[in-house]
C-alpha cells in the first residue's frame, strides 16, 4: 500500500502529516511513502530529508491523490473549512482518508467525504484507552496548545511571571488561573509554574484535583457539583445554563484575583460555554490577559473574538486558534507519530483492517462505500441506523 503525504492547504496551516523519521518504520512494515514536494518545509523538514529515509517526493498535490491508497492530513476536508473542499475532486472511491476530519462540525462536508466512496478515518475520534494512547493525535496537538498559550500569555502580560530578589527590590510572581484541566489545562498549569508563576485550577471534575496538585498548582474547589462530571473517556460533560451561571458567580473572585487566566473548556460538537463574563474582565487588574482555547467553538470569555486578539476594559484577550501549527516542528513530529502508531495497527500483510468489533477501528471509522459508517455520529445528526451488516467487520 502507498501512503500519500500533501502538502496542508489550510490559509496559515505550517505543521506536515508525516516526518522523515517515521518513513522507515511504514516501510518495513511494507508500506510505501510518497511526499507531495514542499509538503515539510514549513514545519522545518525538508524533500531532501524525506528522500534519505526512502520517500519518494511526487510535484503536485493530484500526482499524491491519484497514486496513494491512503492520504494523511493534518486537517482534512471538515477540519478546513476555508480550502479543504478542494481535495474533494481529487478523492478516489475506497482510498482512506486519515486526518482531522471535525465529524461533529458539519455534517454537510461528512456527508461530501462519504458521497466521494473513500473510507475515512477521524483522528480525534481516538478513543481515551491504554492501547489508543500512542495514537491520540488530539492529546499531542493539545499538548502543544496549553504550552504555547502560556508563552503568549507571558510575552503579552506587562509583568515578569517569576518572583525576582534584585537589588530594586523584590518583584511578586504573576498569578496565573487555568480553567479546565484537562490535556491543555495541565500542560498550561505545568507551563506556567516552570515559568515562576502561582498558578490555581479549576476543573468542575474533584478527580482532577490531584493532578492539578501534582503538577505545584493550587485547585481552586467551589461549593458547585456537576451532574455527571466526565462521560466515559474521561471528557468533561456539558452541564446546564443553572450549572454555569452558579459557576460564573462563584468564579468571579478567582479570576478578579488573577493576571493571566487561560480557559480550556470545549465540549465536541457545541458551542463553548460561556464561563468569564464581562463583568469579570472588567474585575481584573489593567494590563491583564486572557487567553482563550476555546476561542474556535465560540470562546469561554463573553468578549473573546474568534481568531482576533482584542482589548477590553484593559484586559488582553487572545482569542487566536490553531497554537499547535505555529509550533510546526514538535507538533508535526507529534502528530506523525500518533499517525503511524495508527497505521500500524490499521494495516496488517499489506491489507486494511476494517475489524469493527476493535474498538479503535469502530470509533474512529466515519465513512466507507458512500455511507457513514459511525453509529455516533449517526447518533448525534439524527440519521437512521444502518443494517448490521454494513457495519460488521471485514478486511480489503
Amino acid at each position: 500500500m502507498i501512503v500519500g503525504v500533501p502538502r496542508e492547504i489550510y490559509p496559515g496551516e505550517r505543521r506536515v502529516s508525516l516526518v522523515p523519521a517515521v518513513v522507515p518504520s511504514l516501510i518495513k512494515a511494507g508500506l510505501e511513502v510518497v511526499l507531495e514536494a514542499g509538503a515539510g518545509k514549513e514545519a522545518g523538514y525538508l524533500d531532501t530529508q524525506y528522500a534519505e529515509k526512502g520517500a519518494t517526493v511526487l510535484p503536485t498535490r493530484a500526482d499524491i491523490f491519484q497514486t496513494a491508497d491512503v492520504v494523511v492530513q493534518v486537517l482534512c476536508h471538515g477540519s478546513n473549512d476555508k480550502t479543504g473542499k478542494e481535495d474533494v475532486a481529487l478523492f478516489r472511491r475506497d482510498q482512506v482518508l486519515i486526518g482531522f476530519l471535525r465529524p461533529l462540525g458539519s455534517l454537510e462536508s461528512i456527508n461530501d467525504i462519504a458521497s466521494s466512496g473513500i473510507t475515512s478515518f477521524s483522528v480525534e475520534s481516538m478513543p481515551r484507552s491504554t492501547r489508543a494512547q500512542s495514537m491520540d493525535a488530539l492529546s499531542s496537538m493539545a499538548t502543544i496548545s496549553g504550552y504555547k498559550a502560556v508563552i503568549l500569555a507571558a510575552d503579552t502580560l506587562p509583568r515578569l511571571f517569576p518572583m525576582l530578589t534584585t537589588a530594586a527590590g523584590t518583584l511578586t510572581p504573576a498569578r496565573v488561573l487555568v480553567i479546565g484541566a484537562g490535556v491543555a489545562g495541565l500542560q498550561a498549569i505545568a507551563t506556567a509554574r516552570r515559568l515562576g508563576a502561582v498558578v490555581s485550577a479549576y476543573d468542575l471534575r474533584p478527580v482532577v484535583k490531584e493532578q492539578v496538585q501534582s503538577l505545584g498548582g493550587r485547585f481552586v474547589e467551589l461549593p458547585l457539583e456537576a451532574r455527571d462530571a466526565q462521560d466515559a473517556g474521561g471528557y468533561a460533560r456539558a452541564q446546564d445554563e443553572a450549572f454555569y451561571r452558579r459557576q460564573r458567580e462563584l468564579l468571579g473572585k478567582v479570576v478578579a484575583e488573577s493576571e493571566v487566566v487561560i480557559t480550556t473548556a470545549v465540549v465536541p460538537g457545541k458551542k463553548s460555554p460561556i464561563l468569564v463574563t464581562k463583568e469579570m474582565v472588567a474585575s481584573m487588574a489593567p494590563g491583564s490577559v486572557i487567553v482563550d482555547l476555546a476561542a474556535e467553538r465560540g470562546g469561554n470569555c463573553e468578549l473573546t473574538r474568534v481568531g482576533e486578539n482584542v482589548v477590553q476594559h484593559g484586559v488582553t484577550i487572545i482569542g487566536v486558534y490553531n497554537l499547535a501549527s505555529t509550533v510546526p516542528y514538535h507538533a508535526s513530529q507529534m502528530y506523525a507519530r500518533n499517525v503511524t502508531a495508527f497505521l500500524l495497527h490499521l494495516v496488517k500483510d499489506g491489507k486494511l483492517n476494517l475489524n469493527t468489533d476493535d474498538e479503535i477501528i469502530r470509533e474512529t471509522l466515519i465513512t466507507k462505500g458512500g455511507e457513514i459508517l459511525n453509529a455516533k455520529l449517526r447518533q448525534f445528526y439524527s440519521l437512521p441506523g444502518l443494517a448490521a451488516q454494513a457495519q460488521g467487520g471485514s478486511q480489503q
